[in-house]
């Protein structure tokens, strides 16, 4: 620990002069500090030709490509053509997600310079799963430390999100979104997100060039192909291994692996035999220290109060209050993997009875 101290304290100084000039978002001065939506820009579901519950002869295919993608737009525009690209290595990626988290990294990181003189602030960020709000403390904080914060915050927001759908929220009443919790490409792409927000906020460009520019050098790092139809054929190299086409969306059964890691460090999932280069994943780390190597955790706290979709008593059995912070998402990750769990155990053993009795039966007949 002492050695991350140091080399976070030499990389302060270094960055100094850089850091002074930290831009955040210039909004329109006729719709000043815009808060950003829950969910900025639709997300994709993961998959191709995927059909629709009661819906007949509607496919889904949501992909793009390098071409596509236009430039960044705070808030989200119909010209960014968001949707899911593969990479060689940083796996596949959801721009829309990407996008996202980029602007709430900004949002927050513009509240944060706007209250620095009274050092701390506390906002209420809404409903999922409950009502969510937010005090944080920067009276000790430097503009590159408010940057990491923001950023911190911003992805623990992001894990919320996939925590809240699968325990039953949902943007629209009575349509479930647990389809999508901790999608394969999810967490990497938020995590993704919050890194480009977080450089775009030291650059001395422009918030949304800042941000266009840097997607753009990320997506040529991470070797991303060149067109919808390679993204495609990745997502069809993982059919009925990471997802299925044998179930209609929303089911949650479309998707057969999910990606739970999503702390300290995030490792993308590489479609085998993708990366002809052996090169390695490339790896993402979520800010968690100040340059003097204090934990983040230490200047705010999210606190979630519970609706009644969560089995709270089951988690917490020693609280009264239905109340969490980000402190406990491990116990909630914990409940998702045990679910999980459980039903890939009730799954193995009908597989388990009907080959049994299908045994039987071929036995009898003979």
């Amino acid at each position: 620990m002492k050695t991350v101290k140091l080399i976070t304290a030499l990389v302060s100084i270094t960055l100094l002069p850089l850091i002074s000039q930290a831009k955040a978002p210039v909004f329109p001065a006729d719709h000043p500090d815009p808060k950003p939506h829950r969910i900025i820009r639709t997300c994709c579901s993961f998959g191709t030709e995927m059909q629709l519950f009661a819906i007949p002869g509607i496919k889904l295919t949501e992909t793009t490509s390098i071409e596509k993608i236009g430039t960044h737009h705070y808030l989200g525009d119909p010209s960014e053509e968001n949707g899911i690209i593969y990479s060689r290595r940083g796996g596949f990626i959801d721009m829309a997600h990407l996008r996202d988290q980029s602007d709430w990294t900004a949002y927050l990181y513009s509240q944060m310079l706007e209250n620095k003189k009274k050092g701390s602030l506390s906002m209420l960020l809404g409903r999922e799963g409950g009502e969510k709000n937010l005090n944080f403390d920067i009276s000790t904080l430097t503009n590159l430390d408010m940057i990491h914060l923001a950023g911190k915050i911003a992805y623990d927001l992001s894990v919320w999100h996939e925590i809240a759908t699968w325990f039953g929220a949902s943007t629209i009443p009575f349509v479930p979104e647990r389809y999508s919790s901790f999608s394969i490409e999810d967490p990497y792409s938020n995590l993704l997100g919050v890194t480009i927000g977080m450089m775009a906020l030291q650059s001395e460009l422009p918030y949304e060039q800042a941000v266009t520019q840097i997607i753009a050098k990320y997506l040529h790092d991470l070797e991303a192909v060149t067109s919808e139809t390679e993204t495609f054929l990745a997502m069809e190299a993982v059919r009925d291994i990471w997802w299925t086409r044998d179930r209609k969306l929303p089911s949650s059964k479309v998707l057969m692996q999910r990606q739970l890691q999503v702390y300290p460090c995030l490792r993308p999932w590489l479609v085998p035999g993708w990366n002809p280069n052996n090169q390695t994943p490339s790896e993402l780390t979520v800010p968690q220290l100040t340059i003097t190597g204090q934990p983040l955790n230490q200047f705010y706290q999210l606190e979630f109060k519970l609706n009644y979709k969560f089995p709270f008593h089951k988690m917490f059995p020693d609280r009264k209050e239905r109340s969490i912070t980000q402190n406990d998402f491990d116990r909630l990750l914990a409940q998702v993997a045990e679910e999980l769990n459980r039903k890939e155990n009730q799954t193995r053993t009908r597989k388990d009875k009907l080959s049994s009795n299908q045994k039987s039966s071929s036995k009898n007949r003979l």
